[in-house]
């Protein structure tokens, strides 16, 4: 599953009285009302986007301030995953020596237990795994990332680029669980790799993450998992053979933001603000040469990679179109969930990792999953509806049966269940975040599974298989399969649908 093409724009036609600008030319027409004024705008449009009425400084200012709105939400969508990186990069990095949930950059971050339930700077983080993970700054030199031998542990080692497309997976699918080393590298760099290292992968931005998540089936992994973190290291290359301790007192940049999450941050956000940052980041993260066509649309507003996007030159209604722009976008990304096809209600996204042109998906799952693998790794269905298609609700009860044999398929046996309000977790009496594959669960007679999703215990016979859920308000579960089998990759499995209880 992706998202259409011209999803994002059919939002067009609920806010506007007058609504033929965009929608029409989206293929809207049956909606709208006055058709003939419908189809002149969009006439208008398509002629604009063809070069044949000059400058959107030239068009009137209804017109201009329509299609700055129109062109902002796409150019908006093009740009989010960029910005939210950069933003979430410089929270992650605010402390001047390594800790569990910041480190400098360069530096591996470990979280010694599973992600906290407080813990807010990059959304729906897995219960599945300790994770370790760093932010590499690739300017100066390439950087050599080593690690252990994790003795037959599940582990995936994931570098992604800051357009959110992964560029390498190391570990258990790819090279194994024995000790390696490898050498990354960014766009400037044309050197050779020392000899004692065969494997380079190339960056093609300046700053990547490299994410690493170990298999934990409950705390008592924890000792052992801490052991194969500690044996985690970064080394820049000109250091490589000798020496080196990473810095443990990093000047912290006094201009990050920590009073806000980098989603919060993004999210309130005018639109000159965002492109301002986002033409800046342009210089230091190229596009692709497949993004010509946004770089063009880009160009229209006066963007211009790597150059200051100065909005005071720019005529007031475009400004005007430009800051309705973020706001329909985030009101698209809470409804994406509900307006995509779904099997028993489960939305299951494919193209993880490596987008292409895909800007539609590639901003959503940086919204709703920011540092997903590909799906040679994992896959992420998630559901907001039970099998009726009603909305989940924390003060309902809800249950999730699996068939024997029919659990979420895994060629390494690893899958969980976890709960979120919007794209968080909640905290709970029982500190319980995920139902995993590894934990003591209790199966029926006939081998079947039933996981109980509700805020309350469902009593001390169930609470194996309790996954408590936020007390109220909407909420929805994400099953995550790491080396998902061909049937979960294919739709041949079918995820069963969240069943609501239903009183006496």
């Amino acid at each position: 599953m992706s998202i259409g093409e011209n999803y994002w724009m059919k939002s067009f036609r609920l806010r506007r009285r007058d609504l033929g600008l965009g929608a029409l030319a989206l293929g809207a027409a049956a909606t709208l009302p006055r058709p003939s004024v419908a189809e002149g705008r969009a006439e208008k449009l398509e002629q604009f986007l063809k070069g044949a009425l000059g400058d959107l400084k030239d068009l009137k200012g209804d017109v201009k301030e329509e299609i700055a709105y129109l062109l902002g939400m796409e150019c908006y969508v093009y740009g989010f995953p960029l910005v939210l990186m950069d933003v979430t990069n410089g929270v992650l990095n605010a402390t001047s020596k390594s800790g569990e949930y910041k480190a400098p950059i360069n530096q591996f971050g470990r979280m010694r237990t599973y992600v906290s339930p407080d813990f807010k700077d990059v959304v729906r983080i897995s219960v599945n795994s300790l994770w370790s993970w760093a932010v590499l700054d690739l300017d100066k030199e390439p950087l050599v990332a080593s690690h252990p031998d994790t003795k037959g542990r599940y582990v995936v080692m994931q570098l992604m680029n800051m357009w959110t497309d992964d560029f390498a997976s190391i570990g258990s699918r790819t090279t194994g669980t024995g000790a390696g080393k490898f050498l990354v590298a960014g766009p400037k760099w044309n050197g050779t790799a020392p000899s004692d290292i065969k494997d380079v992968y190339r960056c093609s931005t300046r700053f990547a993450w490299l994410l690493v998540q170990m298999s934990a089936a409950g705390p008592q992994d924890f000792p052992e998992i801490h052991a194969l973190q500690d044996q985690l290291q970064i080394t820049p290359l000109s250091a490589w053979g000798k020496p080196y301790t990473p810095p443990s007192d990093v000047p912290i940049n006094p201009a990050v933001d920590l009073t806000a999450t980098p989603y919060d941050q993004v999210r309130l956000m005018t639109g000159e603000m965002f492109f301002e940052r986002l033409a800046k980041l342009l210089k230091d993260n190229p596009p692709y040469p497949a993004d010509a066509r946004m770089l063009e649309k880009l160009r229209r507003f006066g963007i211009e990679p790597g150059q200051e996007f100065d909005t005071s030159k720019l005529d007031p209604a475009i400004i005007k179109g430009l800051n309705e722009a973020p706001g329909e976008v985030w009101l698209k990304f809470q409804q994406a969930a509900y307006d995509q096809p779904a099997v028993n209600g489960w939305l299951n996204i494919l193209n993880l990792g490596r987008y292409g042109t895909d800007y539609n998906t590639r901003a959503l799952v940086a919204w709703f999953g920011l540092g997903a693998l590909t799906s040679d790794d994992a896959v992420y269905p998630s559901t907001f509806v039970d099998g009726d298609g009603k909305v989940l609700d924390g003060a309902a009860k809800y249950v999730l049966h699996f068939d024997k044999g029919e659990l979420p398929p895994s060629a390494v046996g690893v899958w969980s269940v976890s709960p979120y309000r919007e794209n968080f977790y909640v905290r709970n009496s029982i500190n319980r975040y995920g139902i995993l594959s590894g934990m003591p669960l209790k199966y029926n007679a006939d081998g079947s599974l039933d996981i109980y999703i509700q805020a309350t215990s469902p009593g001390a016979d169930k609470e194996a298989n309790w996954l408590p859920c936020p007390p109220s308000l909407p909420f929805n579960l994400t099953i995550r399969s790491y080396q998902p089998s061909k049937p979960l990759l294919d739709g041949s499995y079918k995820i069963p649908p969240v069943k609501r209880v239903t009183s006496a």
